[in-house]
């Protein structure tokens, strides 16, 4: 199998770690009015490019650095990778989900490449971030850093652009066409992220969306909803 199809598999929303039950926040800010139609949600995702997609992308592509650079001490810029994404993610609910995320991509890449360097991941309660196991995993199928950031910032829109679908009921076909004119947006925030992988962990992105975040806390208050997050 070459990298392309690698790259393609392991970016679709139908690869074994649970993505499909998470609208990135969008169940919530749909919920508060925010988003209302193309034109609001396409304002969210362009927001949710410039925050966490960049800060995930970019501690994905700084995880992957971390395992193919062939440094003795790469446990321990895991684990301080995950410590400063930790301290970049504000809302408790959000760092839950993130562990949680990580977990079920962590089985997925087990189960696929049990040869791989996974137990360079830090055990903290509740297992490691989302983007760190994917840098890894990314690292086990072969593929660069820039694809691994380009993987991560593609999960970042797609969730929430498809979780738009189930909870506006917009035209499917008009969202995908949304989806391809922030192509080249994409591209630039993982290009940017890709880049930033170099700097030490204290140094990466540290965008934030303090109204995602509380947004988060009180979805996960709710008895009744569609998406996880």
């Amino acid at each position: 199998m070459t990298t392309p199809s690698l790259l393609l598999l392991v970016a679709d929303g139908r690869f074994p770690a649970g993505a499909h039950a998470h609208s990135g926040g969008l169940e919530a800010a749909v919920a508060a009015g925010r988003v209302t139609d193309l034109a609001t949600l396409e304002a969210f995702l362009a927001g949710r490019l410039a925050t966490a997609g960049l800060v995930g992308a970019a501690f994905a592509a700084a995880a992957h650095r971390a395992v193919t650079s062939g440094s003795a001490v790469r446990g321990s810029t895991l684990a301080l990778l995950d410590a400063e994404l930790d301290a970049r993610t504000a809302a408790p609910a959000l760092r839950t989900v993130s562990r949680r995320q990580g977990r079920a991509l962590l089985r997925a890449g087990r189960a696929i490449w049990p040869e791989a360097s996974f137990d360079d991941l830090p055990a903290t309660p509740g297992g490691a971030h989302q983007p760190l196991v994917l840098g890894l995993l990314c690292a086990a199928a072969g593929l660069s850093r820039a694809a691994t950031a380009t993987v991560a910032v593609h999960g970042t829109v797609t969730g929430a652009a498809s979780a738009a679908v189930r909870l506006l009921g917009l035209d499917p076909y008009r969202v995908q066409a949304l989806l391809v004119g922030l192509a080249g947006r994409c591209d630039g925030i993982a290009a940017a992220a890709a880049r930033a992988a170099d700097d030490p962990p204290e140094r990466l992105p540290a965008a934030a969306a303090p109204l995602a975040d509380i947004h988060a806390e009180a979805h996960a208050t709710w008895e009744v909803r569609l998406f996880a997050s």
